[in-house]
């Protein structure tokens, strides 16, 4: 596959992780319930159309399709992907995003790689003509929310935990690609990963900050068979993985027909203290020193696949987050598409999704009465300015056929 366009993009905010209420009851979080896309798609995907925006992070709600093993529930997938279809719009598609179905409990599962694989297999089988996936959004995010801060899913809290999460949703992802790419010889995977960077705030915070900032790291590292580091390698066989459990990702990784995806929020940046605490530091670096550290060890393709800022901040990070991309395509960084994530505000992401209040975050192009937001207006004015004289100039990717 050739993408000679610019990607200007957005996506709708499908989160549906499980979190533990006070009482101690499981309940599923559905930000496409909370936001009534499952009412208001089609005019959602009207909102897509009048930003002029061509491609949608898109995904059908994972944990009510695949019902059971080799049993699907199609019918909204069909509905919606088929009117994409027919707006022109093209999805980028989102398989799983930060949960699972109820009957595979959460990603401790070790049979949970297996049973990705055979959805993703079957969803590229009922839509033949789709190329663009991103079969698990942000692993670094869904493995230390789900079992390193104990917040997701299997609300766990150790390095053995996490390193069990990691391994199971990186192997589910490479072998999702290549499940599909059995259906789909074109298609292309876009990795949306969280870009994170950890300060020292005291020379004795040296050691914890290296740490971070090569384990950061190691979700893309194993979906893209990069050697480790010993100390890295190390923590994972400490923690649980095996050494044929490591050598397999370097035996079937993909890399060729990868896309980086890089996700920058202000929330990104972390201070590290000597006694282990970390906080966030807000906006220090930015996304262009933060992506040239990632494009500087993958040496892939860029997208920038998320970000936002509430408002009243939102135009003002939407011309900051545009300048950095450019600036790395001035760069001779091979950039290739930008994304507002995501096209609605969304709804309790204030606690990171760990309550549910129906606190409205003020974060999207529209709010959810489907009014455009300054933010909207001011992405659609970007996109008119800069799709023509973006598009003059080279962007195929010829290389990922």
């Amino acid at each position: 596959m050739s993408l000679n366009k610019f990607m200007f993009a957005t996506g709708m905010e499908n989160s549906y992780p499980t979190i533990k209420l006070p009482d101690g009851s499981k309940f599923r979080v559905d930000e496409m319930a909370k936001t009534f896309h499952y009412e208001r798609w089609e005019e959602d995907f009207e909102l897509v159309k009048q930003l002029k925006i061509e491609y949608l992070r898109y995904g059908p709600p994972y944990y009510k399709t695949h019902l059971a093993a080799g049993k699907y529930d199609w019918e909204f997938s069909d509905r919606t992907f088929g009117k994409l279809q027919e707006l022109g719009i093209t999805p980028i598609v989102d398989l799983c995003h930060f949960g699972v179905p109820d009957w595979m409990e959460n990603f401790q599962n070790p049979e949970f790689p297996a049973f990705l694989a055979e959805y993703a297999k079957a969803f590229a089988t009922r839509f033949p003509t789709l190329t663009l996936y991103t079969p698990i959004n942000e692993i670094f995010i869904a493995a230390m929310f789900s079992a390193q801060y104990g917040w997701w899913n299997e609300c766990l809290q150790s390095d053995k935990a996490f390193v069990t999460a990691l391994k199971n949703l990186c192997k589910a992802n490479v072998m999702a690609m290549h499940a599909i790419l059995k259906v789909q010889p074109d298609a292309v995977f876009i990795q949306s990963e969280s870009s994170e960077y950890f300060h020292a705030m005291d020379p004795e915070a040296l050691p914890l900050a290296r740490f971070l900032n090569q384990k950061r790291f190691l979700s893309l590292d194993l979906t893209y068979g990069y050697p480790l580091s010993v100390p890295m390698y190390q923590y994972l066989l400490d923690n649980g993985m095996k050494a044929e459990e490591y050598n397999w990702f370097i035996e079937n990784q993909i890399k060729a027909k990868c896309i980086m995806g890089n996700d920058y929020y202000i929330t990104n940046e972390h201070l590290v203290f000597p006694n282990g605490h970390t906080q966030a530091a807000g906006e220090i670096f930015g996304y262009y020193v933060i992506t040239n550290q990632y494009y500087r060890r993958y040496k892939l393709p860029i997208m920038h696949t998320e970000t936002n800022l509430k408002m009243p901040a939102s135009k003002e990070w939407l011309l900051k987050q545009w300048a950095n991309v450019h600036r790395l395509k001035h760069d001779g960084i091979p950039i290739i598409g930008f994304t507002w994530y995501s096209l609605l505000h969304q709804v309790d992401w204030d606690s990171a999704l760990r309550e549910n209040a129906g606190v409205v975050n003020e974060l999207g192009l529209f709010d959810l009465d489907r009014k455009i937001m300054p933010v909207g207006g001011a992405y659609k004015h970007l996109i008119e300015s800069w799709q023509d004289v973006l598009n003059e100039e080279s962007y195929g990717l010829s290389f990922l056929a």
